[in-house]
């Protein structure tokens, strides 16, 4: 027996309305008992409908696997003592998801576009033996899958694949906008987001999930690597300031 509810609620409501129609119509004689049933077989067909299109994992468990990685990461970042803002990196030369570093020194150089990246955790980025990061996969960078973001394509392409990813997809915002600041920061608003941010270790390091999101798209429309300079509320949501580093 199918457990998905919307599914058992369709069959229920299409057999009740399918078997009460001539009953009502031909017994009965009541024409407002027949559009009642044959009402309560467009309801069911409707719900078996929905339940067809209902995701595999439920938005409840998703948020509960994405707290649980939040709430990991935070405890290693705290427990090593980092404080260093992590940088977006655009995607590698062969196609792999985009990486973020964050720099065991806050003092240590920035990462250079297009050097290779490793898979490790504890990866060397820099010219020199303690220029040590962590290579994480941040939240942003597996809501690219899918998605056509174009290097180089700039804000205009920024906001459109944020807009297709928080709206579309995620439903975590109802609007987002982007304008460029110059050639160092990028400026994007997100009305009435979903998930707040919190001044927690995590989200001081890394962004919350929606900043972890726009640094990822921004990182690759520029082709540049980027990090989240600032975050906070504003009347209707957030504004996110993206640095592009250089």
């Amino acid at each position: 027996m199918n457990r998905n509810p919307y599914l058992r609620l369709g069959l229920v409501l299409t057999l009740s309305g399918a078997a009460l129609s001539p009953i009502f119509y031909f017994v009965v004689a009541s024409v407002p008992l027949t559009a009642l049933a044959i009402s309560t077989v467009i309801l069911g067909l409707v719900s078996a409908m929905l339940g067809n299109a209902r995701p595999d994992i439920s938005p409840e468990a998703s948020r509960m696997m994405l707290q649980t990685g939040i709430e990991n990461m935070a405890a290693l970042l705290e427990e090593l003592g980092l404080k260093s803002k992590a940088v977006y990196m655009p995607p590698s030369a062969d196609g792999g998801r985009p990486r973020t570093i964050i720099p065991l020194r806050e003092d240590g150089p920035l990462p250079r576009r297009g050097q290779p990246l490793s898979n490790r955790l504890i990866a060397r980025y820099g010219p020199n033996l303690e220029d040590m990061c962590l290579m994480v996969t941040a939240p942003g960078a597996i809501s690219l899958d899918g998605v056509s973001v174009t290097p180089g394509g700039g804000p205009a392409q920024i906001e459109g694949a944020l807009n297709h990813i928080l709206v579309g997809v995620m439903d975590l915002a109802n609007s987002v906008s982007v304008h460029a600041s110059g050639d160092r920061i990028v400026v994007v608003e997100v009305v009435n987001p979903k998930l707040k941010y919190e001044n927690v270790w995590f989200y001081r390091c890394l962004g919350s999930p929606v900043a972890s999101i726009v640094a990822t798209v921004a990182s690759q429309a520029l082709d540049r690597p980027v990090r989240v300079g600032s975050e906070g509320p504003i009347k209707n949501g957030i504004r996110i300031e993206i640095e592009v580093l250089p």
